[in-house]
């Protein structure tokens, strides 16, 4: 019961949900220009002649960037290819930007070349500049290809909540992170494909991946577009053993993944994910009340009310 509390504290004090609320800016200055039918999903799916392509990118924070080039690569590499599989697609390839002095760089640039290996996408291109005097910024893009979607658009009222993740790994001590690639090795490239076939057999219509905002943010993510709720019982969320609750609702894994399910098909899709050694399990489902409510011990508490708080402020139904 204690942990309840002690979730419901982490997702309040969280800084990097608090800083996703700046993705609002976006709405302010492009207006409507969403991407499927709405905003929220990571990455843009794209017709061409007929095929759906994903495209996605995203820039690393420059403190991580600082203090760890090395995993800054890793990093830049793995948030693509999680946001590419979120969407139900496969990746393709990598493009990269990189503006550091030479040894950040050599160093950011091996972290990418192991992390292609890991997650079997090769990097196909990007951009160098070496400048001793510029702070150093590293930004990835990805593309990939769909044959079915998964979106946040897609979210209902009525359909299950299924978390899935590897909770086999350590988590850092300086930074909100936990990796699995020790743990998974190259079962990871396999692990991020999975959800393009889950996508295909319709076993779920809706993803988001686990990111810098957490499980109970990045779930606020994948809700807001249609300011719809949640109840998440913390007893069957798939979770590492030896991580207080509070930190694995908040962190960063490097493999995890929320996705709402039709009730008919939520078991075929739980499977898929502990076929392959991975933790997965329905946590709860979805409503429409607005609100994130946790619930432990018979009891519940309110998480975030997205009636009221805005996590990235991008547009609403």
């Amino acid at each position: 019961m204690a942990e309840l509390d002690d979730v419901v504290a982490a997702v309040a004090a969280s800084p990097a949900i608090r800083a996703k609320r700046s993705i609002g800016l976006v709405s302010e200055v492009l207006g409507a220009s969403g991407w499927v039918e709405g905003p929220g999903d990571d990455g843009a799916a794209v017709d061409v002649d007929g095929r759906t392509v994903i495209a996605c990118g995203e820039a690393l924070w420059p403190p991580f960037v600082r203090a760890d080039p090395y995993g800054a690569g890793v990093a830049a590499v793995l948030t693509n290819v999680n946001d590419v599989a979120a969407m139900g697609g496969l990746p393709l390839g990598i493009v990269d930007t990189v503006v550091a002095d030479e040894a950040t760089a050599r160093s950011a640039l091996e972290g990418m070349r192991e992390a292609a290996r890991l997650y079997d996408v090769p990097i196909v291109g990007g951009h160098l500049t070496i400048s001793a005097d510029a702070a150093p910024s590293i930004s990835a893009f990805a593309v990939g290809s769909a044959d079915a979607l998964l979106s946040t658009t897609h979210v209902r009222e009525g359909q299950d909540l299924v978390v899935a993740a590897c909770t086999d790994g350590v988590m850092r001590e300086d930074f909100p992170f936990f990796p699995s690639f020790d743990e998974r090795g190259q079962d990871l490239a396999g692990d991020v494909r999975l959800l393009a076939d889950i996508a295909r057999k319709g076993l779920a219509v809706a993803a988001k991946d686990i990111s810098m905002a957490g499980l109970v943010g990045s779930l606020a993510m994948l809700l807001e577009w249609g300011t719809f709720g949640a109840e998440v019982g913390l007893a069957a969320l798939p979770a590492p053993r030896d991580v207080p609750l509070a930190w694995w609702c908040t962190c960063f894994p490097c493999y995890g993944f929320l996705l709402t399910c039709e009730r008919g098909q939520t078991n075929a899709c739980v499977h898929a994910f502990t076929s392959r050694g991975l933790s997965a399990a329905r946590v709860g489902g979805i409503d429409g009340t607005g609100v994130i409510t946790l619930t432990a011990g018979g009891r519940s508490l309110p998480a975030l009310d997205l009636t009221r708080v805005r996590v990235t402020g991008l547009g609403v139904r």
